[in-house]
């Protein structure tokens, strides 16, 4: 699968702010090591996971001492059993600590959103239905979290506001009805793909006869979602989105609609467990 990185300057951006607020006037634990001591350190993981974020680690220990070396024994998108070395460092000692933290908490998270992604993308594996992320992000790191979710096996969805129409409730009021809003949007971005959200099924309906290209169906149950999917015959591409889980994804997703969108991928983050160790 092809994985495209965010661009290097985001990543750097990132990546210093992190520093700034963490290393903020210099970090004073660490000077109480010998300004030439030099040490070898291993990451490694404590669980099962698939491994995201290596440029935002390669960043940070090169904003802090570009003399550190990285030796990477895994690449983003592996699956990595519990007690697998990821890397080994070789470099300053004082870096390695000072670099040690923000470094960690940038792959720690990423590998988590990336693995739980998996376990979507898993359960969805015998279907033909796409599993896709949202705009429920970290402040400033959504186009990091995105390539995590892409490391884990699903798939993004618009990165913002700008790259794709999604015509949701609060819309459709301001607009005056679905129909009216579609209409709208198809005079006004006529090479767009428009996506519009109902919440039952005579809103599909709706949006079926205004000639929506592809319809959000907000909360609808697996009894509703199937109904909607046979209603639709293929003439709008469907999106279930709403109380989706581990639980309940695959029997979604036999249901033969296109998409299921999952907020939990990179709102509910658990950090993977991973150690960086000294050698001795």
């Amino acid at each position: 699968m092809s994985i495209e990185l965010p661009g290097r300057e985001s990543i750097v951006l990132t990546v210093k702010q992190a520093i700034v607020e963490d290393v903020g006037s210099g970090d004073i634990t660490s000077q109480l090591i010998p300004t030439d001591s030099q040490s070898n350190a291993e990451l490694f993981t404590r669980e099962p996971i698939i491994l995201s974020g290596r440029a935002w680690f390669d960043e940070t220990f090169a904003q802090i001492d570009t003399n550190c070396l990285i030796d990477w024994q895994a690449k983003d998108g592996d699956s990595l059993k519990p007690g697998t070395i990821l890397c080994c460092i070789n470099g300053n000692t004082r870096s390695i600590l000072t670099a040690e933290r923000v470094a960690m908490n940038f792959l720690q998270m990423l590998s988590g959103i990336a693995t739980t992604a998996k376990r979507y993308a898993d359960l969805t594996s015998q279907s033909k239905t796409k599993v896709l992320d949202t705009r429920k992000t970290i402040p400033g790191l959504r186009r990091a979290q995105k390539y995590a979710v892409a490391c884990g096996g699903c798939t993004n969805h618009r990165f913002g506001l700008y790259d794709a129409l999604l015509i949701k409730e609060n819309h459709i009021l301001a607009a005056g009805s679905i129909s009216k809003a579609i209409v709208a949007s198809q005079k006004k971005y006529p090479d767009k793909v428009i996506e519009i959200e109902v919440e039952n099924l005579d809103e599909l309906q709706q949006a079926l006869r205004a000639g929506a290209a592809r319809i959000l169906l907000d909360n609808f149950d697996i009894d509703q979602i199937g109904e909607a999917v046979s209603i639709t015959q293929g003439k709008a591409k469907l999106e279930a989105s709403g109380n989706i889980t581990l639980e309940n994804i695959a029997a979604i997703a036999a249901t033969g609609i296109n998409y299921i969108s999952v907020g939990a991928l990179t709102k509910h983050i658990t950090a993977a467990d991973l150690s960086l160790r000294f050698k001795s």
